[in-house]
């Protein structure tokens, strides 16, 4: 089985911008988890933006006569090196007939966790979940794990467009799981992801899934975690 989780921390001083975030750590740290249990980090302030493509146009007098495009074009902001992708078939055994999200027994499972370890609760919030349900959907049309959004958007960056003010956002991703049980349980086993739930300046959170049969990840998680201003 092959399954990726992500998670990022952003927490920004009062009406501070991103470029000048107080943040957990000297940089935005995000990391995946691979099967073998290794890490790996980027830091995205000092990351390139590159752009890159897939796809391509044939713009050929040839082509241009007749009317015709070989190949759509679509532009990539995503970072070089922020993302991953499943091998080919990796998933193929799994079955994801009763895959499904219930927001509410997720938020108590959750909220539980958190009073287990002395924490107050999260409540839903629509605002949170539609950035999150952006992010999820984002992720299955280029079928890959990132915390950088297709358009070279970050958890902050997401959460802001919304019209939601952060005084605290934080993101977790997960592929491939088959329900919600199975990703909290690999988030709570990550000592990144398990930071999040965790929060102690944490109020709300919004949450997602997105399925996709066609995709190598068939499923697509995507917690956020918040505290406005």
């Amino acid at each position: 089985m092959y399954r990726v989780t992500l998670r990022l921390l952003l927490i920004a001083t009062l009406g501070a911008s991103l470029s000048a975030c107080s943040l957990n750590t000297g940089g935005v740290s995000s990391g995946f988890n691979d099967l073998g249990g290794t890490t790996a980090s980027i830091d995205p302030l000092s990351g390139s933006r590159e752009q890159t493509s897939t796809g391509s146009i044939d713009r050929t007098p040839r082509a241009a006569a007749k009317g015709t495009q070989v190949a759509a074009y679509s532009p990539d902001k995503a970072p070089s090196g922020s993302y991953e992708k499943a091998p080919a078939g990796a998933l193929a055994d799994r079955d994801y007939s009763s895959t499904s999200l219930d927001p509410e027994m997720a938020r108590d499972l959750i909220n539980q966790y958190r009073h287990d370890n002395g924490l107050k609760p999260l409540r839903l919030n629509a605002t949170l979940s539609e950035a999150a349900k952006g992010h999820s959907r984002d992720l299955a049309k280029w079928d890959r794990i990132s915390h950088y959004g297709s358009d070279g958007s970050n958890p902050w960056d997401r959460v802001k467009r919304t019209g939601y003010k952060p005084r605290l956002a934080a993101e977790n991703v997960g592929t491939g799981q088959v329900s919600f049980k199975e990703v909290l349980k690999g988030w709570k086993e990550s000592p990144g992801h398990n930071k999040n739930l965790l929060l102690a300046d944490a109020s709300e959170m919004g949450l997602a899934l997105v399925q996709d049969p066609k995709t190598e990840f068939k499923s697509f998680w995507t917690l956020v975690i918040g505290a406005p201003m």
